[in-house]
């Protein structure tokens, strides 16, 4: 009997326990009722309750969450039929509300999402659906932001996984896409063989502008080498000229400083002058009051000759 009143008594604490003490995890709140009232929220820790009046109505997690909505089939505004996959993240962040103000806030706002979608669907043609899935979602937040207020529910965003139209507008737009595909190969083979005639034009452009420089280039070099060839040989025999002036110079230098009076000087001079033009480039000119003198000269020249003669 004693161990029996024990166990009994032992049952009784852990019941009392387990309706007092009560854990609550991270990121999870409970709602509290007390006798059937709103009474508070549990917070993460340890929480004690007074067992039979306290109750814990529902737990709620905080973290986002994501619902997926079941594939609609909606019609557009130019009366084609598409079906579309969505799915909605959202998080709650007043637990009362969550608790109360609605029975089942994960069907509401699926329900919502139903009829927001098919509001917009049906004012967009279906090109306009087709590619404005952001469009789409954007307006679908909003309207589930505008309901779930008051739901304690907030919606973090929406998005339009999947857009299906019928099967023969799908083949239809295939065949589409690959027209326009074809055209742009067509469109850019055209533009590469453009560009590669543009491209060899401008090459041959360069090559036959490279080549005539190098012609002019050439000429004008060669014209310098000649000039400058001209120029040195000119150099040469003026040198040469003046080389064998100076000779001469010398030589009557040395015949005056010897005591030979100006005619035979003069003699000597004539012979150097005539030796000089010999030259087939030489040119010498005289002012006619010199040819005057030159029979003199050469009278001189005769009666040198004759001494030469008498004296051998």
């Amino acid at each position: 009997m004693t161990w029996a009143v024990i166990v009994i008594l032992l049952v009784v604490v852990v019941i009392f326990i387990a309706l007092t003490v009560k854990i609550v995890p991270q990121q999870r709140v409970g709602v509290v009722e007390r006798l059937g009232k709103f009474h508070r929220l549990l917070t993460p820790g340890l929480n004690i309750l007074i067992p039979v009046m306290d109750q814990v109505r529902i737990y709620h997690d905080l973290r986002i969450q994501q619902a997926n909505v079941p594939p609609q089939t909606v019609i557009t505004k130019d009366n084609v039929q598409v079906q579309i996959d969505t799915i909605i993240f959202y998080q709650v962040v007043g637990p009362e509300e969550a608790t109360y103000g609605i029975s089942d806030y994960v069907y509401g706002v699926r329900n919502i999402t139903t009829a927001t979608m098919r509001q917009i669907i049906g004012k967009l043609e279906l090109d306009e659906t087709l590619s404005g899935r952001e469009k789409i979602s954007t307006e679908i937040r909003l309207a589930l932001d505008e309901a779930t207020e008051k739901w304690g529910v907030r919606i973090e965003r929406v998005e339009v996984i999947d857009i299906k139209p019928p099967l023969d507008i799908q083949e239809a737009m295939d065949k589409q896409m690959k027209a326009e595909r074809s055209k742009r190969a067509i469109v850019l083979e055209a533009e590469a063989a453009k560009q590669d005639m543009i491209l060899r034009a401008e090459g041959d452009k360069q090559s036959k502008i490279l080549k005539a420089e190098g012609d002019k280039e050439a000429r004008i070099r060669e014209a310098e080498g000649l000039g400058q060839a001209q120029e040195l040989e000119a150099m040469g025999q003026a040198k040469a000229i003046q080389v064998v002036a100076e000779a001469e110079r010398n030589r009557i230098e040395l015949l005056r400083n010897a005591g030979l009076d100006e005619n035979v000087l003069a003699y000597y001079s004539f012979e150097a002058l005539t030796e000089v033009a010999k030259g087939p480039a030489n040119k010498v000119f005289l002012p006619t009051s010199t040819v005057d003198a030159l029979g003199s000269i050469g009278a001189i020249g005769e009666v040198f000759k004759a001494g030469k003669n008498e004296k051998s």
